[in-house]
């Protein structure tokens, strides 16, 4: 039998054009695998304590050409963002995730603020990840209403709100908080981006150019914690 009488075989089978035997022979396969799952294996550098995984994600985040500033709460938000604006010289103008509407943000910083959806002329977003993952320093931001995905991509700049007591080891650390949210009656969003570092690509002559496909820079501000 050659590779193409194979390859349609296995079509047929799929598609239930083989015998019955075949058919409920998959079914079996695929219901004895479902009932004994297996865990993947998880490598070292996604586990730990969370002290452990907090210097983890940095470093994971940094390596990958993100930079991090560690923020005490919420309140303290504006003020991180005014100082890297004007560190790197770019223009005061915001467009912000609505989940981040409760923000303070004083009359006299300077920064005009508006929220909603990004549009091509939006030189910087703010958003927020609902999981930071220590194994690659990866944002897991979640589309919806309050958390536009434009804001991901269209900005030049993207900033990102993680709360550090939600950085996990593993990919499979953050599925799993996903599921344990759904259980509670939400919906899984229609859309998840997991993100890491700024744009990049090097299709081009192996030349690695940044903010080829979204945002050339990525600023995380880590939250230490609550606002008394």
């Amino acid at each position: 039998m050659s590779a193409r009488d194979d390859i349609l075989s296995a079509v047929r089978l799929a598609t239930g054009g083989g015998a019955a035997l075949g058919r409920s022979a998959v079914a079996r396969a695929f219901d004895e695998r479902l009932a004994k799952p297996t865990a993947n294996l998880i490598p070292e550098r996604g586990k730990g304590t969370p002290a452990e995984l907090l210097v983890r994600f940095i470093a994971e985040s940094e390596a990958a050409a993100a930079t991090v500033a560690r923020v005490a709460g919420r309140s303290g938000i504006p003020a991180a963002v005014a100082d890297y604006l004007a560190a790197h010289g770019l223009p005061r103008r915001v467009r912000a995730a609505p989940a981040l509407k409760d923000v303070p943000w004083p009359e006299g910083i300077g920064i005009a603020v508006d929220y909603g959806k990004a549009d091509a002329d939006t030189p910087v977003g703010l958003s927020c990840a609902v999981s930071g993952i220590a194994e690659t320093g990866t944002l897991v931001l979640p589309s919806g209403p309050a958390t536009p995905t434009t804001l991901n991509y269209l900005p030049d700049v993207h900033i990102v709100v993680l709360e550090t007591a939600s950085i996990v080891g593993s990919y499979e650390d953050a599925w799993s908080r996903f599921r344990e949210e759904a259980a509670g009656g939400d919906f899984m969003p229609r859309t998840v981006n997991w993100i890491t570092g700024p744009s990049r690509s090097a299709d081009i002559e192996l030349i690695l150019l940044l903010g080829v496909h979204g945002p050339r820079r990525l600023h995380i501000l880590l939250l230490d914690g609550q606002d008394a």
